[in-house]
């Protein structure tokens, strides 16, 4: 089943509704009925009773966001909300190094004592810790030197800065952050990929295929980069997408709402 955009916008933020001073385009969008008049809503098209939100000139209409515009506005909200979330894990792992490299004795005593402690249950399932990769790489991490733990943990910090203000930009579809996602998107897709060399996962796997489909789709449907006619199609896309230009060629049938 398609989904609806414009009315499911509609019915969680209201409709919006102008009245152009254009007689042409006032009868299209303006109606009388018998408990009052309604004006057509300038996203989903159907006539809402009360007065226009806005009244002027045609070419100081709002710019409602309709149809592939909001699919595109929840698809990059979809995106910031895995920004978000990986950014703030990012700084968790980051202030975990940071603890680490302060008090790195302490933390090796008590990994140690940990693991004396379960050594004996997991070798009862026949699994040895001694020689778990796992484990080895936590006892590799111990003989890391302070500076080079703070250095990773600034790394982390800076990583999940970024991935936090593209997740702000996005979120209100800014377009400078979209070009920010492709291009950082871009630079760890080689890493990503080396990282399936090393060891096969499916949660790789699917932050590879995620990340591609996101630096595709996001360059490919905002027409970055000069891409499908760069920002200039852009622009003119959203702008024909404007009821009132469509209005002046098409009558339509009056739907209360």
């Amino acid at each position: 089943m398609a989904i609806d955009w414009d009315r499911r916008h509609c019915a969680r933020k209201g409709h919006v509704t102008y009245a152009p001073d254009d007689p042409r385009l006032r009868v299209r969008l303006h109606t009388q009925t018998a408990v009052g008049e309604a004006w057509r809503c300038l996203r989903c098209g159907d006539f809402v009773l009360g007065e226009p939100h806005g009244s002027g000139p045609a070419a100081d209409a709002p710019l409602v966001p309709r149809g592939k515009v909001l699919r595109d506005l929840f698809i990059l909200r979809f995106l910031a909300i895995e920004r978000a979330v990986r950014g703030v894990f990012i700084v968790l792992v980051a202030v975990a190094v940071w603890r680490f490299s302060n008090s790195e004795d302490a933390v090796r005593r008590l990994f140690n004592e940990y693991l004396d402690t379960f050594r004996p249950v997991f070798r009862h399932f026949h699994y040895d810790l001694d020689h778990s990769p796992v484990v080895g790489s936590i006892q590799k991490a111990f003989g890391y030197k302070h500076s080079t733990l703070l250095l990773v943990a600034a790394v982390l910090l800076a990583y999940a800065l970024i991935e936090l203000v593209e997740s702000v930009g996005l979120w209100y579809a800014k377009r400078w952050a979209e070009y920010l996602t492709v291009v950082a998107t871009a630079a760890f897709l080689p890493l990503e990929i080396y990282e399936l060399t090393e060891k096969v996962s499916y949660v790789k796997i699917a932050t590879l295929v995620l990340n591609i489909i996101a630096v595709l789709y996001i360059a490919l449907a905002k027409r970055l980069f000069g891409l499908r006619g760069g920002r200039r199609a852009f622009d003119e896309e959203r702008h024909s997408a404007s009821l009132l230009e469509v209005e002046e060629s098409a009558g339509v049938q009056p739907t209360l709402s």
